[in-house]
């Protein structure tokens, strides 16, 4: 595996730090915010300086129990060649359920979901990841991630199941800490014993991140410092194998750029004490020869069903309102889809901004109202579409009480809804407004 070095992950809101920042061997880029033909102007830069980057995506579901999909395969595809990519990263994860396979409605969560440990989630991830590996012109990389909830009636260990899903299939791994400590912390998980039962020849790199506990629960937030816990899981990995790369992810409330550079040299020295403590080289990293992964047969129609219908009812009690499915933990569900509601909140008004500004203080409860009793369906900026159709035609609510909410939010809708953006010339708003007064009239 090519060695990576000490990296960060470039977000456009840290753009200018991370390229002024000193010691940085290469970035990793959302995929999913990227456009290969309009690559941000940064990017560009380091990669003329010979910095690598590398497209990490968020949306593939390569837990879910469908195939993945051949368009979002193929747009990771060539965010890889456009980026001239080593590799490409996913996750162990699902993030959408229902539709065809389990003749139920499609429900999209919005975030990475905890694939359940069994030997049936097993042969369907393996047989994705082979997929997938088919489709992209580079080596995939998958990454364990973090979980509030675990499925009742597992049968495997966390580092039980990265194993086979990496000799079954020959992917490389990439270990995020930060989700280790989150899921000892949420689920009683070892990550000591998570990290002994790695094939740690499989390591493509590593992430390290910040999050925060409340009530007894840790939030994976990638808003908050990098926690001594999370150090010590990297200086445990690193007392083992010299990991190829590491990699500090931030994603909002970011930092000024002395303190991101101050995280990434505790890293660093996270790092330096585990090759002390393993008495090896610094640089020096496992060579281990892997063989070939063997042929495996593909997951038949009823096991797909099994894992489609089981997530489905998962993701309709976090999104949906409906019951928690025997097994789980009813407190830990309630948790869960608290903090999806609010992270779709969120996401929603980056994705429309105008939303927050036109409803102001109102914009957060009408949204979790909404959120409550309308599941995603189709992306965020669908939902932002969805939301403001919704709070028109309501009978009360910010848009029902304010006839200059309203006003402002349907004139947010009309530009929006349709398949094209309005025109603005002034002669077609003037015939626009003639209109709207003809029509109150």
């Amino acid at each position: 595996m090519r060695r990576l070095g000490t990296g960060i992950g470039w977000r456009p809101e840290i753009a200018d730090a991370v390229e002024r920042m000193p010691g940085i061997d290469w970035v990793e880029a959302v995929s999913e915010n990227l456009c290969p033909g309009h690559l941000p102007e940064s990017l560009l830069r380091l990669r003329e300086r010979g910095v690598t980057v590398v497209p990490h995506g968020v949306s593939l579901g390569l837990g879910g129990a469908e195939r993945p999909d051949a368009g979002r395969l193929a747009a990771l595809a060539g965010r890889a060649e456009a980026l001239g990519s080593p590799l490409v990263t996913e996750h162990i994860a699902f993030v959408r359920a229902g539709g065809a396979l389990t003749a139920s409605p499609h429900l999209e969560a919005g975030h990475l979901l905890p694939v359940p440990r069994t030997r049936d989630a097993l042969d369907v991830l393996c047989e994705n990841v082979r997929i997938a590996q088919d489709a992209l012109p580079v080596p995939l990389a998958v990454e364990n991630i973090a979980a509030l909830v675990a499925w009742p009636d597992e049968e495997l260990t966390e580092g039980q199941f990265l194993y086979e899903l990496a000799d079954r299939t020959g992917a490389r791994l990439l270990i995020d800490v930060a989700n280790l400590h989150t899921n000892h912390v949420n689920i009683g998980a070892d990550p000591a014993e998570a990290l002994g039962e790695l094939p740690l020849e499989a390591i493509a790199y590593v992430h390290v991140a910040g999050g925060f506990e409340r009530d007894g629960v840790w939030h994976d937030s990638h808003a908050h410092p990098v926690p001594r816990p999370v150090l010590d899981i990297l200086t445990d990995l690193a007392s083992r194998v010299a990991p190829p790369g590491v990699l500090l992810e931030r994603d909002e409330n970011f930092p000024g750029a002395g303190e991101l550079a101050a995280e990434v040299a505790a890293i660093r020295d996270a790092v330096a004490r585990g090759r002390a403590e393993s008495g090896e080289p610094a640089g020096r990293e496992a060579s281990v020869a892997r063989a070939a992964p063997p042929e495996a047969n593909a997951a038949d129609h009823a096991v797909r069903q099994r894992l489609g219908l089981a997530q489905a009812a998962l993701l309709s009690a976090l999104v949906a309102g409906a019951p928690a499915p025997e097994g789980f933990d009813r407190v830990r569900l309630g948790v869960q889809a608290r903090a999806l509601a609010g992270k779709r909140a969120d996401v929603v008004a980056k994705v429309a901004p105008e939303l927050p500004v036109i409803l102001g203080p109102a914009y957060r409860p009408a949204f979790l109202a909404y959120a409550r009793g309308c599941p995603m369906g189709a992306g965020y900026r669908r939902d932002a579409l969805d939301f403001a159709e919704r709070l028109l035609s309501a009978d009360a609510g910010p848009a029902a009480e304010d006839a200059g909410v309203r006003r402002e939010l349907r004139e947010w809708w009309l530009e929006r809804s349709g398949p094209v953006p309005r025109s603005r010339r002034p002669g077609v708003r003037w015939a626009r407004a003639t209109r709207r007064v003809l029509l109150r009239r």
